[in-house]
């Protein structure tokens, strides 16, 4: 079949996200490097009933300049027709006069429902277009086969067989942001505000909007409250909080929120039950569409990239036995699986909440929203349970070592009040290394880093002291006064080898024998042992949003921009900035670079300029060559041009460092965190703690011995022996080039 399919439609279905132009961009873009046409089918079903210039041919260059727009180009609609079975039939019709017999549907369960049933009765289909003469044989005899693939675009993060849905980031990042403004108004004057996020059947936004932001309540359709006066808890919570010091309340419901007899709970109803028993203003603020609107975060955008390259390489490859598959991302990886095995599931869901059974809901949701309901629990008491009678209270050291990411705060904020609620004494090392030895440490209590889950920075302070020499006597000295249980560093490099040193030195200075664990927090991503590091994914957004800015002028002026980004030598933001932001190369250290690589890149700019290109993105990692520099590659590039086109050199700097954290470096640092306090407590009870350095391998949450850290290490590089995302650069390359066997280069509005 893969020899025939040789016309894809592409459509968008139901109701939009942010990332589904970033999808039609790669789907169009892999199918025709491929040698696939490709056809838009406007307006979703609905274009595919109509037919006539409701489906149109896309190019290389019509779907560029689309990768930051938010909703879909290509348009979607609700379609009563397509429910009916002339409907149906219509669409065939239309179709098989277009040559169309390959499908990729964007939207959710309902869109990739009725895909499905479409493939069903494609054959029944055919036979009576026939036989009412509206097709010829041959023609239905050409195109008996359709074969289909889903991408799941939906906002609420809804569908089984994918971790993350295109657009759910987005979305959450609206609604942080948001919540995180209504919270400084709300503590200026000690008001508690009720906020409706979306999310009919599926409390994914609200749940993980409320630990992003530090909410202090949340009601989510899969878990009600257990008790049937939850009022009176709700309250009881909101008051003790005020009493703890709280100046601000933040409640947060989802759209399809129910107590546990099934009665649904609005957020009027919250607000006044707020406002009659606590006697305060309370206010409430429906989010709604601004959920769904704006440009896509950089998750969503390569998410939307990597599954639409991966459903074209399904879809070719299909045969007319093959099922219809659902592509998504499990575990930092992409994935396919069966669509309808797929669709049941998340049925399955909205249905054990329609029975009551909310236990089989939660389990369904999966682990990790089980764990984070629980962390959560835990993060918006007022105060911390009481320590049991004669339990043996450890003292757990926090502390930072290395540069300053975002998420450090939040992290803390985590592990302090997760160590206090299990009867812990918290300290705080401010300074990091240099603080230890200083003797800079100090008692933390609940409301110590209250405020902290949006803060950028690292309130403790960092610095990137390695000890060594006299300085390890005086850190054992620490440990011994200060009577340390525990030592959780959260950093980078710096951090990881001043903790191995303490480790390697256990010989030596007895006082070193406490558990260490290192969790990573570096906006480079260089951290053997983790996939992903808190602040990275910050950082990375930081990258996005400023070339989208820079884009837009360098469309105006014909121009070249360089855009320096850090790293150290890890590639990992250059490369994933340059997915996101349709960067037509990228410098690596990991690759190197050399005077020829410059030569082609500057005839590939003169070709491009001199057939109506308006723009040029080239993203550089700070350390990827020792003497082509950012400003040596402006130079040369410029003078080469012959005034054809201007260059521009932008080094972003230290604004990648900073901002408030993103929901997922916040929501991973407070998973990240109970694990490592969870560890800390476990190992203080072993005769022998070990050190160890935690991280997210494969999605899964893992550990490594400290001692494994040279084996794991590029040292003289500072950056791991494995690098998962070094597999992307072919789909960059692909993706960015000119275009399969183009003749002239069309004028593009955008990137290439």
């Amino acid at each position: 079949m893969s020899t025939n399919v040789r016309r894809v439609g592409i459509l968008t279905s139901g109701g939009d996200a942010p990332g589904m132009n970033a999808a039609v961009r790669a789907v169009t873009r892999a199918a025709l490097e491929r040698g696939a046409e490709v056809y838009a089918i406007y307006e979703g079903y609905q274009g595919m009933v109509d037919g006539g210039d409701r489906i149109r041919p896309l190019t290389w260059e019509s779907v560029g300049g689309i990768l930051q727009k938010g909703g879909t180009i290509i348009g979607t609609a609700r379609c009563p027709a397509f429910r009916t079975r002339e409907g149906r039939r219509q669409a065939a019709r239309n179709l098989v006069r277009f040559g169309i017999d390959a499908l990729v549907v964007i939207g959710g369960d309902g869109s990739l429902t009725g895909a499905n049933q479409f493939r069903g009765e494609w054959l029944e289909l055919l036979a009576e277009l026939v036989k009412t003469d509206e097709i010829s044989p041959e023609r239905a005899e050409r195109h008996k086969h359709l074969a289909i693939v889903g991408l799941v675009g939906s906002i609420d993060n809804d569908m089984y067989g994918t971790d993350m849905t295109i657009g759910a980031d987005t979305a959450l990042r609206r609604i942080t942001d948001a919540v995180d403004a209504i919270a400084s108004t709300a503590a200026s004057h000690q008001r508690t505000f009720v906020v409706e996020v979306m999310g009919r059947h599926c409390g994914y936004l609200a749940l993980m909007g409320a630990i992003a932001a530090g909410a202090d309540f949340v009601l989510i359709p899969e878990s009600p409250p257990d008790v049937d006066n939850w009022e009176d808890s709700m309250c009881s919570l909101m008051k003790a909080g005020r009493a703890a010091g709280r100046r601000d309340s933040i409640v947060i419901v989802a759209e399809g929120a129910q107590d546990r007899n099934g009665k649904p709970i609005s957020v009027d109803y919250v607000r006044q039950v707020l406002e009659q028993r606590l006697g305060e203003d309370a206010r409430v603020t429906i989010l709604g569409h601004v959920q769904r609107g704006g440009s896509p975060t950089a998750f969503d955008r390569n998410l939307a990239t990597l599954t639409g390259f991966a459903a074209v390489d399904e879809l070719l490859a299909m045969t007319p036995e093959s099922e219809p598959q659902v592509i998504g991302i499990r575990g930092n990886r992409i994935n396919k699986a069966p669509l309808m095995h797929c669709v049941k599931q998340t049925q399955a869901v909205a249905e054990a909440i329609g029975d009551k059974d909310f236990g089989r809901a939660m389990d369904l949701r999966g682990g990790s929203f089980k764990d984070s309901f629980r962390i959560l629990r835990t993060m918006v008491r007022a105060l911390p349970h009481e320590p049991q009678p004669e339990q043996r209270r450890l003292r757990l050291a926090m502390l930072h070592g290395g540069g300053p990411a975002p998420g450090m705060n939040t992290t803390i904020r985590a592990a302090l009040r997760l160590g206090l609620d299990q009867g812990h004494i918290m300290l705080g090392v401010e300074q990091g290394f240099e603080g230890l030895i200083a003797g800079k440490v100090r008692e933390m209590n609940w409301m110590s880093a209250n405020g902290w889950a949006s803060l950028g920075g690292a309130e403790l302070g960092t610095n990137r002291k390695v000890p060594s020499g006299r300085d390890l006597y005086a850190l054992a000295r620490t440990i011994e006064e200060q009577k340390l249980d525990g030592l959780l560093m959260v950093g980078g490099w710096s951090g990881y080898q001043a903790a191995f040193k303490l480790v390697s030195e256990r010989k030596n200075y007895p006082a070193f024998n406490l558990p260490i664990i290192c969790l990573p927090a570096s906006i480079d991503n260089d951290l053997p042992g983790s996939e992903l590091s808190i602040g990275a994914d910050t950082a990375l957004n930081n990258i996005v949003e400023a070339v989208d800015k820079i884009k837009q002028t360098a469309v105006a002026y014909r121009r070249c921009f360089i855009v320096e980004v850090m790293g150290r030598y890890c590639g990992y933001l250059a490369l994933l900035g340059g997915l996101a932001t349709g960067a037509e190369r990228v410098y690596l250290h990991e690759e190197g670079v050399t005077l020829r690589d410059l030569e082609n890149d500057l005839a590939n700019l003169r070709n491009g300029f001199e057939h109506g290109k308006r723009l040029g993105l080239l993203i550089r990692n700070e350390m990827a060559h020792p003497v082509y520099t950012t400003g040596v590659m402006a130079a040369l590039l410029e003078a080469e041009g012959k005034g054809l086109y201007d260059v521009r050199q932008a080094i972003l700097g230290h604004l990648q460092q900073g901002g408030s954290p993103t929901p997922f470096d916040r929501i991973q640092s407070m998973r990240l965190a109970a694990r490592c306090i969870e560890w800390l407590i476990a190992e203080a009870q072993k005769p022998e703690p070990g050190a160890a350095f935690i991280g997210l391998e494969a999605g899964q949450v893992r550990f490594h011995d400290l001692i494994d850290l040279p084996r794991m290490a590029d040292e003289p590089f500072q950056r791991p022996k494995e690098q998962w995302w070094m597999n992307l650069r072919q789909i960059v390359r692909v993706l960015a080039q000119p275009g399969p066997s183009q003749g002239a280069v069309q004028p593009v509005q955008g990137e290439f």
